[in-house]
């Protein structure tokens, strides 16, 4: 079991913005939907003509949990399941049609486009990864997180985003889509915020249907008065229990 603090948070979708907002979302959730996406304003207006929806949505929620001080040493995590598939999913269709590939569409679809874009654009020398673990992504980027904490970080921010899947994959899905972005300023579980405790345990039950992403199921716990969570993978299940 690991136990971490969450500071503080900041997060996006389609009409859920400011932290009054998520709070009502949370104690009646509904699945975001629309094409939206966030104006970004902390960036140039040249940067952000290249950027695509998610990674607006990530750069957004990772620019609100930024503070003042101390910046450049602070670990960033980003974490995504599909990552921008819809961005291969072009690069993979040219490819069919013998046409040319745009080197620059190749660049940004790569799993750490989205942050080396942050990086490049905020100015940040942080230490950064990029990651995907299917179904426990939002599980294996806390785990990383936790990591970087007992190495000697002070904070670690944890930015999860995802977008919905092309049509074309749409029956590969196994839980709801929806776009949105989330970041979670992480701490140790001594420090002050609310205090969160993850373990990996054999599964107790049959999973059920998912009403929303595990990625936003996860920020839902966060931000609800729920005590514990349970995200149930491969036979065995990531329990999330809540401390104070």
């Amino acid at each position: 079991m690991i136990e971490f603090s969450v500071a503080g948070w900041s997060a996006w979708a389609p009409d859920l913005t400011t932290p009054e907002q998520w709070r009502a979302w949370a104690e009646q959730p509904w699945l975001p939907q629309g094409d939206a996406a966030p104006a970004l304003l902390e960036v140039p207006a040249m940067q952000r003509r290249r950027i695509e929806r998610l990674g607006r949505m990530a750069i957004q929620a990772a620019c609100w949990c930024e503070q003042a001080e101390g910046e450049s040493d602070i670990p960033l995590v980003f974490a995504s399941r599909h990552g921008d598939v819809a961005r291969s999913l072009s690069l993979l269709q040219s490819l069919v049609g013998q046409e040319p590939m745009s080197p620059t569409a190749f660049g940004l679809s790569v799993h750490n486009a989205v942050a080396a874009l942050y990086s490049i654009m905020r100015g940040s020398r942080s230490n950064y990864l990029a990651l995907a673990a299917g179904a426990a992504t939002v599980e294996a980027a806390c785990l990383e997180a936790h990591g970087l904490l007992a190495d000697g970080a002070a904070e670690v921010r944890v930015i999860v985003y995802e977008a919905p899947l092309p049509a074309l994959y749409a029956e590969f899905a196994d839980e709801p889509d929806a776009g949105f972005a989330w970041c979670w300023r992480l701490r140790a579980a001594d420090q002050p915020g609310t205090r969160l405790s993850l373990s990996l345990q054999a599964a107790r039950e049959v999973p059920q249907e998912l009403e929303l992403p595990r990625g936003l199921a996860a920020h839902k716990f966060l931000i609800s008065e729920d005590v514990s969570m349970m995200n149930t993978v491969d036979g065995q299940s990531w329990v999330w229990e809540r401390h104070g």
